[in-house]
Formats: structure tokens, C-alpha cells, sequence
């Protein structure tokens, strides 16, 4: 077991999602997946590994998408996953200050910025 969460041989992970250990390999290869290693170099697969592999599996069989769309897919996935916890930290953050304001995007940025009314002053 590495970290807090149990890992998988490759041997029980290819078992898990229904393939073969090559094939895992093969995956690992083109970064499909990566798995933790250990000291020695052996490959340990998480649960959402197993998961992550079963998707590829259902894509690849199911929706006739070749590795290299697959490849993308993930990539994709894995971006807009990381947009919303972004997204999620900043409301968050916005909440927490007790200020008004929402999040607007900045053409030509790669920025992200509170937006908050100008207070009126009183007459």
C-alpha cells in the first residue's frame, strides 16, 4: 500500500478493468494513465486508476474513439476538472470575504478577476 489509499499490483488492476497487464503497460506508456511507482520502479494502480482504465476501455470498445482520441479526451477531462476546483476556490474565497462581486472573464487573458460595484457615496 502506498499513501493513504490501497493500490493495486498491475496484475490486479489489469484483473479490476477487465485487460490484460500489457495493455496497462501500453497505457502507462502513452501516459493514458499513470500510475504511482515504487522504489524499485514497480507500477502501483489507485482505485481511480482502475476507474480511469475502464473508460478507456468503454471509449476504445463502446464508442469506437482511437487512443490518440482517447489521449485527448482525458486531457480535456482532466482540464475542465481542474477549471472547475478553480472556479470552486475562488467562489469560495469570494464568500469568505464578505464582499459582493461575481467572477468575470477578461478577453485575452488567462486571468480571472473579481468584479465588484463601486460603492455609492452617499449625497
Amino acid at each position: 500500500m502506498v499513501g493513504e489509499s490501497a493500490t493495486f499490483l498491475i496484475s490486479v488492476a489489469a484483473e479490476l478493468a477487465g485487460m490484460h497487464a500489457q495493455t496497462l503497460r501500453t497505457y502507462d506508456r502513452l501516459g493514458l494513465v499513470t500510475p504511482e511507482r515504487t522504489s524499485g520502479g514497480g507500477r502501483r494502480y489507485s482505485q481511480s486508476d482502475v476507474e480511469r482504465l475502464r473508460e478507456i476501455q468503454r471509449l476504445s470498445q463502446d464508442e469506437g474513439v482511437n487512443l490518440a482520441g482517447i489521449k485527448r479526451i482525458i486531457e480535456l477531462s482532466d482540464e475542465v476538472a481542474a477549471l472547475h476546483r478553480e472556479v470552486e476556490e475562488l467562489s469560495r474565497r469570494t464568500r469568505g470575504n464578505g464582499r459582493q462581486g461575481e467572477l468575470v472573464h477578461v478577453e485575452r487573458s488567462s486571468s480571472v478577476v473579481l468584479w465588484q460595484p463601486r460603492r455609492r457615496r452617499a449625497e
